[in-house]
């Protein structure tokens, strides 16, 4: 089954209910609506909310479980609920989990919006600036958001729009907005925050925060609101740098995220350079092309004129901004199709705070109309959806015990013992073994204990001199050369007088007998060659003596 449930959230004092999937016409119980489904496999349906002459007013959203995660593009779901209560039309259209992107679910988002923009008419995106803004804007039924760097500054830092937010905090506040909505979001990316590299890193950012579309504009830091005073734009070649280092981060991590390239210029230079940048910049692949500020009809229509094919954005900045304000029917004649409003909440948030500190100031709460019940607040933070997840824990957790299976013995051990044949080759010997003889005091030969203990005298005598250990290479080439103290010898010679058939003893005695006697040179005690060549000898002298 492709839809299995749906869970709507409210439109006004009324609820849409699950309505089952079909390809014939069904009765929604709750609008005593008919409606014909088309369903495919998805993770979420967006309700478009149309009027009477099909003018998208705002969409629904909801959230269905699908069933078949493996498929894209294939019966793009589309269904008409006529409501006989609102007299509206309400278009359902399923939104693809798996969409392109190249970042898992949150993918889709991009997927979605580039939809949006496939759609006819001209849609329209409220600016948030937080989680809860950002959630509001999708109960009440848009199709997408923005996130407004005027806001998320006004918000975060209490601050105006002048640079003063970072990359980090700008991705922050987005991987938070992203995070609690299932509705795109178009981040602003400012310019870039630095050269081309940073552009690249901070459309990868926003890709991985979740963003569905990404602003890039072409002013110079630190930059402003585009209907601030005294902004200043980087150079053509410049500005066209960054567009294309955008559009090579979206190509370079097979990523759908869609490129608004934005130019100033129309407030910093004039109109006719913002139109060739806007222009240059559709023709390097960005998706959507916009320029703040304008200042008037004529210019609007001017700047839609250029780059056909290419969506405009419009920026419709509330309480006094440079641009006129059009209705949505104004703006979709002129040729936009998106229309961002970037002060509506944040200004409405804003006076109705100080309203509400005006009144709280003398001790006056806010007017019903204007402060929503505490169950509506908790609704409205989905509080249903963390309850029940909280129930889903509430039971013990049991474990089953782990019964190991059972060993059949016979089959571990092999019925005949293995035994390695020789290769027909080769042939075993025996492996010749190096016999060591040690004679000890016990069992020596002729030992003679007296005329032992007179020889200790002479070898204590070793603490004062030197073993000189030399290693030349077959080439003559000397290795090592170094002295290292000889006392360690007299404690070998007196518990261990013949080891390995060698007295060690009688060779200390003549060794020390040599050089008390005046001859120079030293005794050699080691004269051997190793396996690879070496030769290695070992020589009793005295203190840093050289032969």
């Amino acid at each position: 089954m492709v839809l299995t449930e749906a869970i709507h959230s409210s439109i006004g004092s009324r609820n849409l209910t699950d309505c089952p999937p079909s390809t014939s016409s069904e009765c929604c119980s709750s609008c005593s609506t008919s409606s014909s489904i088309l369903a495919r496999p998805s993770g979420r349906v967006k309700f478009t909310r149309q009027d009477a002459l099909g003018k998208n007013a705002f969409a629904h959203s909801a959230i269905i479980w699908r069933g078949n995660r493996g498929r894209r593009e294939e019966n793009v779901a589309t269904t008409y609920r006529n409501c006989r209560e609102s007299a509206r039309v309400y278009n359902v259209r399923a939104l693809s989990d798996d969409g392109g992107g190249g970042e898992g679910g949150r993918g889709s988002q991009a997927a979605a919006l580039r939809r949006i923009l496939a759609d006819p008419g001209v849609h329209l995106g409220p600016a948030c600036f937080d989680a809860l803004s950002a959630r509001l804007v999708e109960q009440a039924g848009f199709a997408f958001t923005f996130m407004s760097g005027f806001a998320v500054a006004a918000a975060r830092l209490g601050a105006p729009d002048m640079g003063l937010l970072s990359y980090g905090e700008v991705l922050d506040q987005g991987r938070q907005i992203c995070d609690a909505v299932s509705i795109p979001v178009v981040g602003d990316g400012d310019n870039g925050y630095g050269n081309v590299l940073n552009v690249k890193r901070t459309v990868k950012g926003f890709i991985q925060a979740g963003f569905a579309g990404i602003l890039i504009e072409d002013q110079e830091s630190p930059k402003s609101c585009g209907h601030f005073s005294g902004k200043k734009v980087v150079s053509r070649e410049e500005a066209l740098r960054r567009v294309k280092a955008a559009v090579d981060a979206r190509d370079e991590t097979n990523s759908d995220i869609v490129i608004f390239a934005r130019s100033d210029a129309r407030q910093a230079e004039s109109l006719e350079e913002a139109l060739w940048r806007v222009e240059q910049f559709a023709a390097l692949g960005a998706d959507v092309i916009f320029i703040d500020a304008l200042a008037s009809e004529e210019e609007m229509r001017a700047f839609c004129k250029v780059a056909p094919g290419t969506p405009k954005m419009a920026n419709m900045l509330e309480g006094g901004g440079r641009t006129p304000i059009l209705s949505p029917q104004q703006l979709e004649d002129l040729g936009f199709k998106l229309v961002a409003y970037p002060l509506s909440l944040i200004g409405v948030a804003m006076q109705a705070m100080k309203d509400a500190l005006d009144g709280l100031r003398t001790g006056q709460l806010p007017a019903q109309d204007r402060l929503p019940r505490f169950e509506e607040m908790k609704s409205t933070l989905g509080i249903e959806y963390y309850l029940n997840e909280e129930k889903r824990y509430e039971d013990p957790i049991v474990i089953a015990p782990t019964v190991p299976e059972p060993v059949d013995l016979k089959n571990e051990i092999a019925e005949e013992p293995f035994v390695l044949e020789p290769e027909e080759s080769e042939e075993i010997k025996p492996k010749e073994v190096e016999v060591v003889e040690t004679l000890t005091t016990s069992v020596s030969d002729g030992w003679d204990r007296a005329g032992y203990r007179g020889v200790t005298d002479t070898l204590q005598s070793i603490s004062g001199r030197s073993l000189r250990v030399k290693i030349t290479g077959r080439d003559g080439v000397v290795k090592l050369d170094v002295e290292i103290p000889a006392g360690f010898l007299e404690p070998l010679a007196s518990s261990i007088p013949v080891f390995a058939g060698v007295n060690v003893r009688q060779l200390l005695e003549e060794s020390l007998s040599k050089l008390s006697s005046g001859a120079g040179g030293g005794k050699t005690l080691v004269d051997i060659a190793s396996r690879n060549g070496d030769r290695i000898q070992i020589i009793l002298v005295q203190p840093f003596e050289r032969v």
